[in-house]
């Protein structure tokens, strides 16, 4: 018994320790100098579709296709941009969904796409999925 509330009382602390760091280390995208633009990351819902790919688009230029588990990340001047998303393979004839974004210096954008009803949406984020990046 002695050994058990011994063991208690050493463990117990150091469990609630690392239960506390795990909980505050949510992943969060650092913000850039604001002499360098602003960051944009695009990632996928958790259940958008492992079969699925979303291509991505800025000002009409093709920037990555992201398949599961991936993500868009990039820097782009602060101002006005575009940002569309194609599901692929696209064997329903969906259209785009743009987004415009007048982006500040200095700011982290995320944005999710999800599925609503049939239709491909950005949502825009406070929460960051951390996985590889597909623009690379």
């Amino acid at each position: 018994m002695k050994i058990f509330v011994l063991l208690c009382v050493i463990l117990l602390p150091i469990a609630e320790t690392q239960a506390r760091t795990r909980a505050s280390s949510t992943p969060t995208p650092s913000p850039i100098p604001s002499s360098k633009g602003a960051r944009l990351i695009i990632q996928r819902a958790p259940n958008f579709g492992s079969d699925l790919s979303i291509r991505v688009s800025i000002d009409g230029k093709r920037v990555a296709n992201v398949p599961r588990s991936q993500h868009y990340g990039g820097i782009l001047s602060a101002g006005r941009h575009v940002v569309t998303v194609l599901v692929l393979p696209n064997v329903q004839s969906r259209q785009p969904t743009s987004v415009a974004l007048n982006m500040k210096a200095g700011k982290v954008y995320i944005f999710t796409a999800v599925w609503e009803s049939d239709r491909l949406l950005l949502r825009p984020s406070n929460f960051y999925m951390p996985s590889t990046r597909a623009n690379r």
